[in-house]
Order: C-alpha cells, then structure tokens, then sequence
C-alpha cells in the first residue's frame, strides 16, 4: 500500500534571503564571512578546473588570496600544469563547498594575470619558508626523491639568508573574472534552493534567475 500522506516542510522551499539579492559579489562576500566563522579549515578553498590546449580538463584545490568586484584570485606558477593551461585556454571554473553550511558557490569565467605589484604584494605577506618554497619548488615538475627538494630549499634558505626574498618571476596571481556565478543551498528533501547570476562579459549587467534542483 502506497504512502499517500503529504511531506512535511520543516522550511519553506523559497528561503526569502539569499534567493532575493540582486548583487552576487555581495551575496559571495556574505556567504564567505559565514564560512570564515564555521568552517574548521581553509573556508578559502576552492576546487580550479582548467583545460590544456586539446580540451583535457583539470581540476585541483588551491585557496582563494583575495576576491572583488573584479573576480577571484589566486596564485600559482606559471611553469605549473595549471599555469600552462591557462596559457594554452585563458578560461577557468571554480567551486567552494562548506560543508558546514550546506552551501555550495560556482563559478567560471575568462582569466588573467594579475599586476606585478598586486603579486609582490601578496608574496611579501607570506611568511619567509614559504616564499623559499616558491623558489625551491619547480611546480608539477618530475621529483627524483624527496632529498632533491630538500635540497633545494636549503640551497634558497642559504641564498636568501640576509635580507628580504624576492617573489620569483614566474610566481604569479591569476583572477577569475566571472561570466556565471550560481549560489546552491542545500534543503530538505532535496528541494535545493538554486540562484544564477550570468552576463556576457565583465562589465555587463548581470542577470539572475533559479534552477531547478
């Protein structure tokens, strides 16, 4: 015999807050204070996927440095896997996912590189072994053992010893400059709340609408 009995919403299905913002840069900056004080670790984390030359995507965890009106940005080698795929196609894809507040942002969009002085910046604001880390590390190059690498980071904590450490030249930012950013919220029942926000190119007006879970 079939259960006819109606389900019981503990929550409306439309949260009346954030499904009504018209601004996602401010929603996202909301969202990402909450997470800052409920997440254990790195609420800063997000998943990047990138594309090489033929299409063959990637995806990695890295940490979101700094966000604005302008995008997201974070930091990497250029010399890297991802930094040769941005390269070879200058687009990217993100996700954060705290888990905590059973919320979930997407994004995507065409990248750049951000200015020198905005990487200096950040590299100076690192503290002084991982600024060695940057020089020692040949990013997503073979590693013939771990002693070679330990090696480097004392021929660089040797060479740097006096004196501030430069950022290494191919040390940069990236940012994210999004055509599409979509906010999820998780509910009961799977009757997920769903809002996108797109527009043609980053300095278009942006238009919103929800998606079906």
């Amino acid at each position: 015999m079939s259960d006819t009995r109606p389900i019981e919403q503990p929550i409306r299905l439309t949260s009346g807050d954030f499904t009504e913002s018209d601004e996602p840069f401010v929603l996202f900056e909301t969202w990402f204070e909450e997470a800052r004080k409920s997440e254990p670790a790195d609420p800063n984390a997000m998943a990047i996927a990138t594309a090489d030359a033929g299409g063959m995507p990637n995806v990695r965890m890295v940490l979101l440095k700094g966000f604005d009106e302008r995008g997201f940005v974070f930091y990497t080698h250029q010399t890297s896997q991802k930094g040769q795929e941005i390269a070879a196609n200058p687009s990217a894809a993100a996700v954060f996912h705290w888990k905590s507040l059973q919320r979930q942002v997407r994004l995507r969009g065409p990248v750049s590189q951000v200015p020198d002085a905005e990487s200096d910046a950040y590299f100076d604001s690192r503290p002084r072994q991982s600024k060695i880390g940057a020089w020692a590390s040949k990013q997503s190059s073979p590693l013939e053992s771990r002693l070679a690498f330990e090696k480097s980071v004392a021929y660089y904590t040797a060479k740097y010893a006096i004196g501030s450490v430069p950022r290494p030249p191919t040390w940069v930012g990236y940012r994210i400059a999004p055509l599409s950013i979509e906010f999820w919220q998780d509910r009961p029942f799977r009757l997920h709340d769903r809002v996108v926000f797109k527009r043609e190119r980053p300095s278009a007006p942006w238009t919103k609408f929800r998606l079906y879970p």
